[in-house]
């Protein structure tokens, strides 16, 4: 029975989604460690690097899609939930330096010591061990969102209001973080890491099993929005959406149903964070900026609103062309070709790539070819 409800859930373009995920998370490690550089099917350190970072903003991608899409809330600031986990993460990362830093300290971070520190901020403390990192990875977003959309909500901000009070979080954030009395790096940030969980973080076999996690989080975070927005719950939420008025007018608690989408979506963002540090290998002030979580946003409108899948296609395929852009001479264009690219989807794909081809499929099922009549098959033959 739930195996047959799991089917369900998922099937479709679901399936195939997780399909090429769970491909993914075999073959792209396999040709990085099994096969030999020489080989023409390998894939080289950098690469998995770099489909881990798409595979991270594509988690990001649904994260937004999930308030965006079926909720109707327009984030800007979904940045900042990203950047929390990814430094929730980093400080860990730098707890496990040890003595082995710059200036050998065995409790503070070369850039404290640097600063003439005396002692760890309290902020840090238990970032040594692994549980309680990644139990802040989850809490330190989910309760900043909290906050934030239990006075938004219960306030009944909507709109082009909340797009800018989230916006402006961000905003505030990005200028904290830059503080060197924050005790969080500055301007410069956390980085050169050195091992996580014992494994070195330039270790080849490090990088492919963060990008298999990676992957797997990917598909866990599709199967959770899958299952909310299929649920009675999301189709509240798609109500919120498309008459917030009319869903408060039946009875429902439109605010408490907004809050917990709200929070879910921040921790996913911060999960996404988290593995997002480790394989870059440096987080700083500069994941805070509101172009960021902007840009976020154009992921999800090209990709197709309200999908799920589309939102971590428009992730992929948005990062990917800005790699091409930003690696060559077309690099000083790249935010012209990006600003094009959303007035282009925004005008003639309102529903994204993934709408363009549910739109050919449509076509494709209301006029399929015509059968031929036995004189034409008389001729063929």
């Amino acid at each position: 029975m739930l195996t047959h409800r799991f089917l369900k859930l998922i099937e479709g373009r679901g399936a195939i989604f997780l399909g090429i995920l769970g491909l993914l998370a075999v073959l792209v490690p396999f040709c990085n460690l099994a096969l030999p550089p020489s080989s023409p099917f390998h894939i080289s350190n950098g690469t998995v690097v770099l489909l881990g970072k798409y595979l991270c903003y594509a988690m990001l991608a649904v994260a937004l899609d999930l308030v965006w899409g079926y909720c109707g809330i327009l984030s800007l600031g979904h940045g900042a939930f990203f950047a929390l986990g990814g430094y929730c993460m980093g400080m860990y990362l730098m707890r496990q330096v040890g003595t082995r830093g710059v200036y050998a300290h065995p409790v503070l971070p070369d850039f404290m010591v640097f600063l003439n520190w005396k002692e760890l901020p309290v902020a840090w403390w238990g970032f040594q061990h692994f549980p309680y990192a990644m139990l802040m990875v989850l809490l330190v977003p989910g309760i900043l969102a909290f906050v934030f959309g239990w006075l938004a909500f219960r306030s009944r901000v909507t709109g082009v209001y909340l797009s800018i009070i989230t916006q402006a979080m961000t905003y505030a954030l990005w200028l904290s973080f830059f503080r060197n009395d924050m005790g969080f790096g500055g301007n410069n940030g956390l980085t050169d890491f050195k091992d996580i969980l014992g494994f070195s973080v330039q270790a080849q076999s490090t990088r492919a099993t963060l990008f298999f996690l990676t992957a797997v989080a990917l598909m866990l975070t599709f199967v959770l929005a899958r299952v909310i927005v299929s649920s009675a719950y999301g189709k509240v939420l798609v109500a919120i959406r498309d008459a917030e008025s009319r869903t408060r007018f039946l009875g429902y608690r439109v605010e408490h149903h907004k809050l917990l989408v709200w929070v879910v979506s921040a921790m996913i963002a911060g999960v996404a964070g988290a593995l997002y540090v480790p394989q870059v290998g440096i987080i700083n002030p500069s994941e805070f900026h509101p172009a960021n979580s902007i840009e976020a946003v154009v992921w999800v409108a090209i990709g197709g609103r309200g999908t799920l899948v589309g939102a971590a296609l428009g992730a992929v395929v948005v990062n990917y062309l800005k790699t091409i852009f930003t690696s060559g001479p077309l690099a000083a264009y790249w935010l012209f070709a990006l600003g094009g690219l959303f007035v282009i989807v925004t005008l003639a794909l309102p529903k994204g790539i993934l709408g363009l081809w549910d739109q050919a499929r449509h076509k494709l099922r209301r006029n399929p070819a015509p059968a031929q009549t036995p004189a034409e098959a008389g001729k063929a033959a």
